[in-house]
Formats: structure tokens, sequence, C-alpha cells
């Protein structure tokens, strides 16, 4: 069973296109605002102004389980507020793409994430533990999206706002 995997996540939050694609593009505020995943992230290289196209970010994340990937994106595809492309390298490599589409007073954001496990944890263990992996994905998914209405409400001055989840585990 080859290291590949296809993953489709949907969050739908109160608020703006445009309030979403400034949160989700802006990759150096990741570790701030989605701390539960992102434990470090450098730009390597700016990209074109204003859309970002050829930027390229350094990652070092984790989701739930005790384990940690080293990965850079970068971003090849920049339309505001409806979303972006980007590729991995690294411990990933693979393609993701936000789409953002405004919907009333909501904001859909989908996030189409189709990668290859490199590290050799993931592909090896992917045959047996695939479920496992899927499952930790979707964990860090979900404290993103719980992450990113905290952040809206930030953003928009709301007082009293709780902090983001953090990660789980040791950090290294």
């Amino acid at each position: 069973m080859a290291p590949e995997y296809a993953f489709l996540t949907r969050w739908r939050v109160r608020g703006t296109a445009e309030e979403v694609f400034d949160v989700l593009a802006d990759p150096l505020a990741l570790k701030r605002w989605w701390p539960s995943v992102y434990l470090e992230v450098r730009e390597l290289k700016p990209g074109a102004q204003p859309s970002g196209v050829g930027r390229v970010i350094d990652l070092y994340t984790k989701g739930w389980l005790p384990y940690t990937l080293r990965w850079n994106f970068t971003v090849t595809e920049s339309t505001r507020p409806s979303g972006f492309k980007l590729t991995a390298h690294g411990d990933f490599e693979g393609t993701g793409v936000w789409t953002i589409r405004q919907d009333a007073d909501f904001v859909e954001a989908t996030y189409d994430w189709r990668i290859s496990a490199e590290k050799p944890l993931l592909r090896y263990g992917t045959p047996v533990l695939r479920p496992i992996f899927a499952a930790n994905h979707r964990w860090a998914m979900a404290r993103g999206l719980e992450s990113l209405e905290l952040e809206l409400r930030r953003r928009r001055g709301e007082t009293g706002v709780p902090e983001p989840p953090g990660a789980t585990f040791a950090r290294r």
C-alpha cells in the first residue's frame, strides 16, 4: 500500500472570505493562532507582492500523536479572497489547495491536501497505521477550525477570547 493520502477538509465559520483568507494566507502567524499543530514557522524566501506566489515557508509540525514533521511549502497560486495553492516538500510531498467561498454570513473554507508521506515512520507504517495517521490529520484540522474561529474573534477586537488549544505531548 503506497504512503499516499488524500484529505478533503471543510470548515464553515461566521465571517467574510477576506477575513478567512487573511488568516490562512499569513503563514508566519500559524504558530500563534494554531499552536496545537504549528511548533515552528520560518520564511525561507519571500514571495511576489501582494500575492505571495513563490513564497517558501519552513514548518515544524505535529498532530495529536507523539511524532513531529519537518516540511516546507511554496505558494504556487493565490487569488484573494478565493484561495491559494501550495506544493509541499520534506516529510510530505504533494499539494494543498485552499478554496474559500462566501455563503451569506458564513465562509466555507475547503482544504484539498494530497500528499505522499516521506518520513520513514509514515512511509513504512502506512500499510498498518493508515487509519491512525488519518485520524491524526482529522484531529489537527479540527483544532485548526477551533483556532480559526478564535483568531477571527480576536482580529475583530472581541474581548475575553480564550487562547487556542496547545500542542499535545512533548514538543521534541
